[in-house]
């Protein structure tokens, strides 16, 4: 048994160094606190991680975090470019870990009592996932594949529709999933996007834009998962207006254009702080 466990331990160091690196070799540096809380590890396990692949230089440690070994010896670095198109799902988990976290605690909360929930793709989406997979009598249709997978180990029903699964994001579309989920009517829909403004919400693929579509008209309550850092932004398609979902779980206050653009279309909006889910 000792054995079996100290080989686990093993597994778990090598999946955390390679995500590590991953994220480094895309964004060329990372936070401990955000890889941390987005690996649900204690930031001193991510700190030993880093000290281990410091030693076989892969990275160099900095303050709160790590930078690729190639960029150590610049004393200045040139700020990170703005990725054209959609970031990769691997960097954009990595991205306001707490934040994500915090919010998927408090989307649990909300779909309590809710028998057929529709989970959309997304890095936060995915979160969600992880805690509703030992929610019995339930039954989830996921349009995410790796929300399925992680779901699939549980006591919840899961249903993934048939169709073609996009790459990197690993989410299904096409004619036939969109007409399987639109026969269906869901208790609750959790919604994940790329940007939200005065005019709406957004998303950065046709594809995913239209199942979210879907979740959204066949859905009793309809819920949108966005950190801050979405707030203001745009992407290539425009999903829905404000008035077309019912609760916005977010982590900050919205600026105060789009507080005053949710509060016109009646848009509950609930404040998921990532100090209380740390405390709690």
């Amino acid at each position: 048994m000792q054995g079996g466990q100290g080989e686990k331990t093993k597994v778990l160091a090598q999946v955390r160094h390679a995500r590590i690196l991953d994220v480094l070799a895309e964004f060329g540096a990372l936070s401990v606190s955000d890889v941390a809380g987005q690996l649900n590890v204690s930031e001193m396990t991510i700190r030993r991680d880093l000290a281990e692949l410091e030693k076989e230089g892969k990275l160099a440690r900095t303050h709160g975090g790590a930078v690729r070994s190639d960029q150590a010896a610049d004393p200045a670095p040139a700020p990170a470019a703005a990725l054209p198109g959609e970031p990769s799902f691997q960097l954009r988990a990595v991205k306001n870990g707490l934040a994500k976290q915090a919010i998927a605690a408090e989307a649990e909360t909300l779909s309590a009592g809710a028998r057929t929930i529709a989970l959309d793709v997304g890095t936060t989406t995915l979160l969600l996932a992880r805690r509703l997979q030992d929610r019995q009598h339930t039954k989830i249709f996921t349009s995410s594949v790796r929300n399925a997978f992680f779901l699939g180990e549980g006591l919840a029903e899961v249903y993934l529709p048939g169709g073609r699964m996009r790459g990197d994001e690993m989410s299904i579309s096409g004619p036939s999933a969109i007409a399987e989920f639109e026969a269906l009517w869901f208790d609750i829909a959790f919604i994940g996007i790329s940007g939200l403004t005065e005019q709406g919400i957004y998303d950065y693929s046709f594809d995913d834009a239209e199942m979210k579509r879907v979740f959204l008209a066949r859905s009793t309550r309809k819920v949108v998962l966005c950190d801050a850092s979405k707030f203001s932004c745009m992407s290539l398609v425009h999903v829905a207006d404000l008035q077309q979902f019912d609760v916005l779980i977010t982590d900050a206050e919205p600026p105060a254009d789009i507080a005053k653009a949710l509060s016109k279309a009646e848009v509950e909006v609930r404040i998921a702080s990532p100090a209380r889910k740390m405390a709690s």
